[in-house]
């Protein structure tokens, strides 16, 4: 989600990760798979679309969250991590909150506009459905005995309110407020950073502390004052697969070896996740797969982070790495064909897209609820909800464009001697 200044233009030769010590570059591949992860993203929310069948989540324990923010934390290792190396520790903090900053008016100008456009279409009354009810909004309008709405407002603003279709932004400030300490931990001893990572997501997992009665220290947020719901992200949890990619980009963890080991390793994970994914069991009927998910179930859990999804995460990231080459080499066109020339532009357009991730993340969310809309007052055979996906993938490019294009401050013209 992190933002980068970034061009449109796909280098001839594909850019450099950074070190330790490097200058401030990015790799090809980021941004490849952060623009693939926010169509996903798209398609993934947008009510009664078919396509989610075929979405990562489907297939495996991980989905294209991991991939957002583990490519987040990449992202946040060439955008803040550089300040806090030039301008030392209490400026690279200050650059980290304003980020918080902004990212927190993201997530209340999303909640405000979706919260409006929701209302605006249920009194439409087209559908006969409600739209704000769907996500869970009734009590922004309705009073019981178990909320105030005198109080709402103040508590969504004060983050005591998260609803569940707007946690992931919440999540992704908790995480970047951990940056500084993380930093800070570095200039002492990487064996620190890692024992803080860690630490911090064992003390996330529910379950884990359960089994030795230490429950009551479990690590989580509050979700809203009048129950005990907690954020759906929890944030301590998650921070382990952000601070993986950021230390992969810091230089902090080798990369690894490509080994045909290694690479049946990480294949051998994917294929076996397939049976006990949620498509092998609803499509495949693999009733023993949905007794072990049952069982297992703290292991796989998307609120805690469960560890198998790092694991599945981390064997598909790498199968990914592979492919893509160094550097990104095998993404790059070969050739001057009209196939090449095609992938030429698509490829742009998905650079574009991963580059501007918080504007073109903002916007997902948000046109996801018109896309359900469209599909309840059009239909969803299959021509057209593919017709209702290709439009809201292209209002991202238009979003990721524009975003782009003010970011460039065309307004500052330079004046010539």
């Amino acid at each position: 989600m992190t933002l980068a200044d970034t061009t449109t233009q796909i280098p001839s030769r594909p850019v450099t990760a950074l070190g330790a010590t490097g200058a401030r570059v990015r790799d090809l591949r980021l941004d490849f798979f952060r623009g693939i992860a926010m169509f996903i993203i798209l398609i993934a929310h947008t009510p009664g679309n078919f396509l989610t069948s075929w979405i990562p989540a489907r297939w495996g324990f991980s989905d294209a969250t991991e991939i957002f923010v583990f490519c987040s934390g990449m992202a946040s290792a060439i955008a803040f991590g550089g300040a806090f190396q030039r301008a030392g520790w209490f400026l690279g903090t200050a650059r980290v909150l304003f980020r918080v900053w902004q990212v927190y008016w993201a997530h209340v100008g999303l909640f405000f506009a979706t919260l409006a456009m929701t209302v605006y279409l249920t009194d439409l009354d087209i559908t006969g459905r409600n739209y704000w009810g769907q996500l869970n909004l009734w009590m922004m309008f309705v009073e019981s005995d178990k909320w105030d709405n005198s109080n709402i407002l103040l508590s969504f603003m004060t983050l005591r309110y998260v609803p569940n279709y707007f946690d992931i932004l919440p999540m992704y400030m908790i995480v970047l407020l951990m940056m500084p300490i993380v930093m800070w931990l570095s200039t002492i001893n990487l064996k620190l950073v890692a024992a803080f990572v860690i630490g911090v997501w064992l003390m996330g997992q529910t379950a884990l502390l359960g089994q030795f009665g230490l429950a009551h220290l479990h690590l989580e947020f509050p979700a809203e004052p009048w129950s005990d719901r907690t954020w759906f992200f929890n944030p301590f949890g998650w921070q382990l697969i952000f601070f993986t990619g950021f230390a992969f980009m810091r230089g902090w963890l080798p990369k690894p070896p490509v080994t045909p080991t290694l690479l049946a390793l990480a294949a051998f994970i994917v294929i076996g996740n397939v049976p006990l994914s949620s498509i092998g069991v609803r499509e495949f009927g693999f009733e023993w797969a949905r007794d072990w998910r049952e069982a297992y179930k703290p292991l796989i859990d998307k609120s805690d982070f469960g560890i198998l999804r790092y694991v599945h995460f981390l064997s598909l990231a790498y199968l990914a790495w592979v492919m893509a080459g160094d550097k990104g080499n095998n993404l790059l066109p070969r050739g001057a064909s009209a196939v090449a020339r095609g992938w030429t532009v698509m490829l742009g357009v998905i650079l574009k897209v991963g580059q501007q991730s918080l504007a073109v993340f903002v916007v997902s969310m948000f046109t996801a609820r018109v896309m359900g809309f469209a599909m309840d007052v059009i239909g969803r055979d299959t021509a057209t909800s593919l017709l209702v996906n290709l439009a809201g993938c292209t209002v991202l490019v238009i979003v990721a464009y524009g975003a782009g294009w003010f970011k460039s401050q065309p307004w500052r013209v330079k004046v010539s001697a």
